[in-house]
């Protein structure tokens, strides 16, 4: 096929393609030219003339919008073999980004036909399988991260995530880097941690959960979550980019009875570019699609790069101005697909609850590590804090009114506000 031959603007595309918008900067040639080298790349052709089979045409991405410099192409569903994201990503996110063709292209949305979604298993639990697992019916999840990120011993990482437990926490996780280094060993942490989540729910009546990091080689991977399964965890914690989509989707297909807590270390570096690379949503996508529980989104505060706008795209019933509230992205309908809990992480302490809640919704995990440890009167007195800014937020109290009569949430206060 000719490279002209992939453009047609008039083009409908039916309910078997998927279709992706992508954001392009041509190099030397015109925008048509760009889309045309885009899709051809992307699909059935190269950069030459070759002796196809005329059957082939048939799958032939087709460029139906062009407007400015957003482009939208339709990729007829057989082009992908069913059940396999890596796949389709190298399909769709694959060669395109090095070609002399454009100065910088970036993968903005993806739809995704339901034949395709249909052959993936989605989130085990979802929204209201982890509220189920917690009990937690009808507020944010409160959650930490053991804080410093490494080089605690297994003691001391245990006490931390005791203290937290005991002081209103619901999830305690691994930060992202922590695996089986000399000083903690997986196996030695995963049995004591459990342990003092046990002893923290009979101390509160609540369920509590360790969110374990597990990421690894695959095969290390599986060995690491049968051993959380063996010892009742509730969770298991991936580091989803750094590990592959291809181990990720191992581990969500071993079926274990654990959720899937998916954290995005690394995703930023192809994310952040906002005219290179692919967004958040549809790194969001191919982890729902795949089958994580929970994924991590930013805050729109805090110390992590994500504007509020984007960080609401992925969560969930936000408000706008005066637009009605909508949907969040991993709450879209997908048929038998799950939703996804979101996670708002990075630089959060008790102040911020007011605005998540507002901006995000209640079904999001609230996850604040030194936010919680860095409480000026240590762990316990954080964790107390935090959940007292969520308790506040729900009944529609201010967070100074409420801090008046507990001394956690004010102490909490003004220290952030020093900061």
């Amino acid at each position: 096929m000719k490279p002209a031959e992939f453009v047609n603007l008039k083009y409908k595309p039916s309910r078997k393609d998927l279709v992706c918008l992508f954001r392009v900067k041509p190099n030397k040639m015109t925008m048509r030219e760009a889309a045309a080298t885009v899709a051809l790349e992307s699909s059935v052709g190269t950069w030459t003339d070759v002796h196809e089979k005329k059957y082939v045409n048939k799958l032939a991405a087709k460029v139906f919008s062009i407007n400015k410099n957003m482009i939208k192409i339709a990729y007829p569903q057989d082009l992908f073999e069913r059940g396999n994201a890596p796949n389709i990503l190298s399909s769709i996110a694959g060669n395109i980004f090095g070609m002399k063709a454009v100065k910088s292209i970036r993968l903005e949305d993806i739809k995704i036909p339901k034949d395709i979604l249909d052959s993936f298993k989605g989130p085990k639990y979802g929204i209201e399988g982890v509220r189920k697992i917690m009990k937690v019916k009808n507020r944010p999840l409160v959650g930490t991260i053991v804080k410093p990120k490494l080089g605690l011993k297994t003691k001391d990482h245990t006490e931390l995530a005791f203290e937290s437990w005991k002081g209103g926490c619901d999830v305690v996780k691994d930060d992202e880097n922590l695996s089986s280094q000399t000083f903690n060993k997986f196996e030695k942490r995963l049995t004591s941690c459990l342990e003092v989540a046990d002893k923290a729910k009979s101390h509160t009546s609540e369920e509590k959960a360790y969110l374990i990091n597990v990421t690894a080689e695959t095969k290390k991977m599986l060995k690491r979550a049968e051993l959380v399964e063996d010892q009742g965890g509730k969770y298991i914690m991936v580091d989803i980019v750094t590990c592959g989509f291809s181990a990720l989707q191992t581990l969500r297909e071993a079926n274990f009875k654990m959720a899937i807590h998916a954290h995005r270390a690394m995703h930023a570096a192809f994310t952040r570019d906002k005219e290179q690379g692919m967004s958040m949503m549809v790194l969001a996508d191919i982890a729902r699609l795949i089958g994580v529980d929970q994924l991590h989104i930013g805050t729109a505060v805090g110390k992590l790069e994500g504007s509020l706008e984007e960080v609401s795209e992925i969560s969930e019933e936000i408000e706008k101005k005066n637009v009605k509230a909508t949907k969040r992205r991993l709450a879209q309908d997908w048929g038998k697909i799950k939703s996804v809990l979101s996670v708002s992480s990075g630089g959060l302490h008790p102040g911020h609850a007011p605005f998540l809640i507002k901006n995000l919704g209640k079904d999001i995990v609230i996850q604040a590590g030194g936010g919680i440890h860095g409480h000026p009167n240590g762990t316990f007195r954080g964790a107390i804090a935090m959940r007292q800014a969520v308790d506040a937020t729900m009944r529609g109290i201010s967070l100074k009114e409420y801090s008046k009569k507990h001394i956690e949430l004010r102490d909490a206060l003004e220290f952030w506000k020093k900061k």
